[in-house]
């Protein structure tokens, strides 16, 4: 009898662990945090660079044959409204034809004289002073146009027509130029925005006026800005559409890279952190406590603000909803407090 004495205890030790483990189902240590309803920005984010507006810059030219005699300025130079900069000379066909111009007017004008002599005298019609009339207003004009393109002028200074930055320098020392010829463009201080693209399937989320956070690719910059304009057709080459993000004067370069954060809305909702929600063949979902029993909610994620989530579904406002551990989480199982928490 003695020596089944031992046997007897180690079967009462394996029925007592036994009917433990049966008693208590597993648990899984989880951390936990109230549910709270809010609003966060809804802010979609894009890319793109610091560009001239389509109102934000100028062509600089003369209406004039010549010859670019000097250049006062480089490209990506900032400039202020009536500085010097090229200097350009007509060439002798443009002085020429100026000559020309007031020398018909002056004949023009003799000829009506003589005409209308000889109206008085009858010796002429007044169809014909008509005729003359017009020839002087023809002159007249043609003088005129050529003035005001400077005709009249053999050296002539290109001046800076506002404060600006000149972009491009298409001509340099010596060349001639045909009329109409580019000289320069220049780009005014408050004339530059920041082009983004947004994808075709976010359009009605983005109109004008939204505030925009810029954040710079390199280095440390960030400003706000709003949207300016949203293009109505993809471009050809990003098969984006682009927005212009209008921006403080003098704050960007021409070409710098951006990132842009644009608040197109507000989100209300149960707030969440991103960690708490899990998914699996029947949608999305998270887990609130009471006692030690976790139980799934259904939810529907309608946005995300930095590490949360924004979600609608039928939480309890009184029960925690479960933060970390929600991974181990099956059927049965019952939750303890994390001793992290």
């Amino acid at each position: 009898m003695t020596r089944c004495l031992p046997s007897l205890l180690a079967l009462l030790a394996i029925s007592t662990f036994a009917n433990d483990a049966l008693a208590d189902p597993p648990s899984v240590a989880v951390q936990t945090q109230p549910p709270r309803q809010g609003s966060v920005p809804d802010v979609l984010t894009v890319y793109g660079t610091a560009q001239p507006a389509l109102d934000g810059g100028m062509t600089l030219s003369f209406q004039q044959e010549g010859r670019v005699v000097a250049i006062a300025v480089a490209p990506g130079e900032t400039v202020h409204a009536g500085e010097r900069l090229l200097d350009f000379g007509a060439s002798p066909t443009a002085i020429a034809a100026y000559e020309q111009a007031v020398s018909a007017l002056s004949a023009a004008r003799q000829q009506r004289a003589h005409t209308a002599q000889l109206l008085a005298q009858q010796l002429a019609t007044r169809d014909q002073l008509s005729q003359a009339d017009k020839a002087v207003a023809d002159a007249q004009a043609t003088l005129e146009a050529l003035r005001r393109e400077g005709g009249d002028q053999g050296a002539r200074t290109l001046t800076a027509p506002f404060d600006g930055i000149i972009s491009t320098i298409p001509v340099a020392q010596g060349d001639r130029v045909q009329p109409g010829a580019t000289l320069m463009t220049i780009t005014r201080l408050d004339g530059l925005v920041v082009t983004v693209g947004i994808d075709p399937e976010a359009r009605g989320r983005v109109y004008t006026g939204e505030p925009v956070h810029l954040i710079a690719l390199t280095g440390s910059q960030t400003l706000g800005g709003k949207v300016l304009r949203l293009d109505g057709v993809l471009n050809p080459k990003t098969r984006l559409l682009d927005a212009d993000i209008a921006v403080p004067a003098g704050s960007v370069v021409s070409g710098a890279a951006y990132q842009a954060d644009i608040t197109t809305a507000e989100l209300t909702g149960w707030i969440v952190p991103h960690d708490a929600i899990l998914n699996d063949d029947k949608g999305s979902y998270l887990y609130q406590v009471a006692g030690t029993k976790p139980s799934r909610v259904p939810v529907t994620v309608v946005g995300s603000a930095g590490t949360d989530d924004v979600v609608h579904g039928a939480l309890d406002p009184k029960l925690p909803v479960v933060v970390e551990g929600n991974y181990q989480i099956t059927g049965d199982t019952q939750v303890r407090m994390s001793s992290a928490q």
